[in-house]
């Protein structure tokens, strides 16, 4: 019986068809496929130092956190599982976290909005600004690039209700002023008028913002028949909303983290010259009003050395500030193009 022998050497009988020679990929594919996996490589390279800094100091905190907060742990003995019992506490029975939740809400709702709008009021006017414009940019953004506590410590001594000259000024008037840091209906807004004077930050993004919409587009509703109030909602606002989504959420996300300013105006105020200086009556002073979220947080865990209860806490604020950045998210798509459609 004849064969015939393949190109690998293997006989092959006679009357039955070679085997077919395995294709060979393209030359250009296999250098296409080394190109990309290099490409892959070099972009992983370069993101491992953050996506290793993320890995550290978020996912590997968030879990550590979760998993605390079902323990009683004081970092000097071992954490103890106790379930469910610091959630219980914390919807049930601690007496302060309820005070705290709402002056946390309260800056939420007045502050971010207020904030926002005057640091959106003083964009629009530098873009109109003809003269001396640089130089009124500077005049508002410098107070932005102050210190917090500085400005805290500041604005305490200025509104202080018997030496402050806020007061004597409004005394010159005939006007009695009110006891501001030191009366809790007005800790809270005094505190709003802080977070204007520092409006920098917000108002020079806002005034970027505003010099990229087109000047086009102004002409046009004006020749259409638009008003100033018609023109700041139908070209305005489209234009700048991705803006004002940021300056919405990050405002949000730092009001529910409000800590400093509160915590050192409530020290101040009540004569306390280091604001980790106990935890008794300037906590929160004057009566609870300056009690955030945070600082109960803090009290809780660092001064009490409830480790697993704070952990608690903080999953809960991670918890609400979640739900408030996709409620946002959602809000701000309807608005746009691409959610109208």
């Amino acid at each position: 019986m004849s064969s015939t022998t393949t190109t690998a050497g293997q006989p092959v009988p006679a009357g039955r068809p070679a085997p077919p020679r395995p294709p060979r990929p393209p030359a250009g594919r296999l250098r296409a496929s080394r190109s990309r996996r290099r490409r892959t490589l070099t972009v992983l390279a370069l993101l491992a130092p953050a996506l290793l800094g993320l890995a550290i100091f978020f996912v590997y905190p968030l879990i550590a956190s979760v998993y605390y907060s079902f323990t009683r742990y004081d970092l000097v003995s071992a954490p103890e599982w106790i379930g469910l019992r610091n959630y219980e506490y914390l919807f049930t029975q601690d007496p302060k976290v309820w005070i705290s939740t709402l002056n946390t809400l309260w800056f939420v709702v007045f502050l971010v909005p207020i904030k926002i709008i005057f640091a959106l009021g003083i964009a629009g006017l530098l873009v109109r600004a003809k003269r001396a414009s640089g130089v009124w940019r500077t005049v508002f953004y410098l107070p932005a690039l102050v210190p917090p506590v500085a400005s805290v410590v500041a604005f305490v001594f200025l509104f202080n209700p018997g030496t402050g000259p806020v007061n004597q000024i409004l005394g010159f008037f005939g006007i009695q002023g009110p006891l501001w840091f030191n009366d809790p209906a007005w800790s809270k807004p005094s505190l709003v008028i802080l977070g204007i004077w520092v409006m920098g930050d917000i108002m020079i993004i806002f005034l970027a913002a505003l010099l990229d919409v087109p000047r086009e587009q102004y002409e046009a509703a004006s020749l259409d028949g638009a008003n100033g109030l018609q023109q700041l909602r139908y070209v305005t606002f489209p234009s700048i909303t991705p803006v004002l989504m940021f300056a919405v959420i990050t405002g949000v996300i730092a009001a529910l983290q409000y800590f400093t300013e509160a915590a050192v105006a409530s020290g101040v105020a009540n004569g306390k010259a280091v604001v980790g200086e106990g935890t008794g009556a300037a906590l929160g002073y004057p009566g609870n009003s300056l009690l955030t979220y945070t600082q109960w947080l803090y009290v809780r865990g660092f001064s009490n050395y409830q480790l697993g209860y704070a952990s608690a806490l903080a999953v809960l604020l991670f918890v609400v500030a979640s739900i408030f950045l996709i409620v946002l998210l959602r809000r701000f798509k309807a608005f746009t193009p691409e959610g109208t459609s």
